[in-house]
């Protein structure tokens, strides 16, 4: 019908509604772990919308002493055709005597941002987490690591001077992270959070942020409905780029957990 919407089509299936950090835990006695999520929107007619976003989080401990995670999350949104969102990260971790009170991991990390204008990202380091509390109801755990990194940009232009002219920045970080979650309300619902800071080695105003917030309903046998809101933070970013992002994403989620014999 002319001056209406001519198509929407919703797609809200396992939603990726947590923090792959607070969803898999490494320090678990399981065996493998698995967390998958798709969304997707298209609308036409007087708004032209197409939105695709995919998360997989995959835990495997081939003994109970290593551990090997992966958090993969891709993004692609278009208004009127227009590509606005083109994203992918790919972080991977292993762990080594993940059930210690203190254990360290290694990290390595690909990424590509096209609103932020980064054609490729990537990192590799190691670092030690501390188990603050790890119980079935609550799980708390800070970390700090050290990282080297390099960013190839579409652009030489940046909102610090010191980097105009060079479309890839090199550099070390540190690291602190906190993360976890609690069930609540007779484990109906399950509150979970993370957060870190990004420093970079030698120069105070190159760093980054975020921090997710969220809860998990438990629907019906690892389904669960979920709410997460995201904010990220890059003090030196392209000339024209804003530093932060905010996003509030909701949905299902689905979780599978195969414990060993």
């Amino acid at each position: 019908m002319k001056g209406t919407t001519r198509c929407v089509i919703a797609i809200a299936l396992l939603l990726a509604g947590g923090s792959a950090m607070a969803q898999i835990n490494e320090s678990d006695t399981a065996r493998f772990q698995m967390r998958i999520s798709l969304t997707g929107i298209y609308q036409n007619g007087n708004v032209e919308v197409a939105t695709i976003r995919s998360k997989a989080d995959v835990l495997y401990a081939p003994t109970k002493h290593l551990v090997f995670k992966s958090q993969n999350v891709s993004l692609y949104q278009a208004f009127y055709s227009n590509k606005a969102d083109n994203d992918v990260f790919s972080r991977n971790y292993l762990y080594f005597h993940p059930r210690n009170k203190i254990y360290p991991f290694a990290i390595g990390y690909l990424s590509g941002n096209f609103r932020r204008k980064i054609d490729l990202r990537y990192f590799a380091g190691a670092g030690a987490t501390l188990q603050i509390r790890n119980t079935p109801a609550h799980v708390m755990k800070v970390s700090a690591s050290v990282v080297y990194e390099a960013t190839r940009f579409n652009s030489t232009v940046y909102n610090f001077s010191e980097y105009n002219g060079a479309d890839k920045i090199t550099l070390w970080r540190g690291t602190a992270y906190l993360g976890g979650w609690s069930y609540l309300l007779g484990r109906r619902l399950r509150f979970f959070y993370d957060a870190y800071w990004q420093p970079a080695f030698g120069n105070t105003r190159n760093y980054r942020s975020q921090f997710d917030i969220g809860a998990d309903f438990p629907v019906w046998k690892g389904c669960s409905f979920s709410m997460l809101y995201t904010y990220m933070h890059e003090n030196v970013v392209v000339e024209k780029i804003k530093k932060d992002d905010r996003i509030l994403t909701f949905g299902f989620a689905y979780q599978i957990k195969v414990n060993r014999n």
